[in-house]
């Protein structure tokens, strides 16, 4: 019995929708970072991005559980001597409410070439709409 090992040809990308309104951020983040990897299919190969395209929209409505909404720090560092920058969540929610989800999802895959790849599968958009009509997505329920 030989182990299967999925082609880059053999791949059908699927594209799907999630609305982002009221779910809970690790959760959705959860769920998205598996359809990225292709976890979610019989041909998952790990050394092969077997993943789907994912559109996420309502980014800016995302929920937190208990104190974090006020607790939560993104950080990162550039290398240097006091070269930490800190954004509260709240700010970062102001600002960028894309990258919050982005973050999320982000840091739930492997930090190699491949998650690059995976990466850029992800459409993430603050309001309802999106300008990826003509790929005819799927919508995803996550409960």
């Amino acid at each position: 019995m030989k182990t299967y090992a999925a082609k880059e040809t053999e791949i059908k990308r699927r594209w799907y929708v999630v609305d982002a309104k009221g779910q809970v951020l690790g959760r959705i983040a959860t769920r998205i970072a598996d359809i990225l990897r292709g976890k979610h299919k019989p041909s998952y190969t790990p050394h092969v991005d077997t993943g789907d395209f994912v559109v996420v929209v309502n980014a800016e409505k995302v929920v937190l559980t208990g104190k974090k909404a006020e607790q939560k720090i993104y950080q990162r560092f550039s290398g240097y001597p006091g070269g930490l920058k800190e954004i509260k969540y709240a700010d970062m929610l102001k600002k960028h409410p894309d990258r919050i989800i982005r973050l999320a999802v982000q840091r739930m895959i492997p930090r190699n070439k491949l998650a690059r790849k995976m990466l850029r599968k992800l459409k993430v958009y603050c309001g309802p709409e999106h300008p990826h009509e003509a790929q005819q997505p799927e919508v995803l329920s996550i409960s």
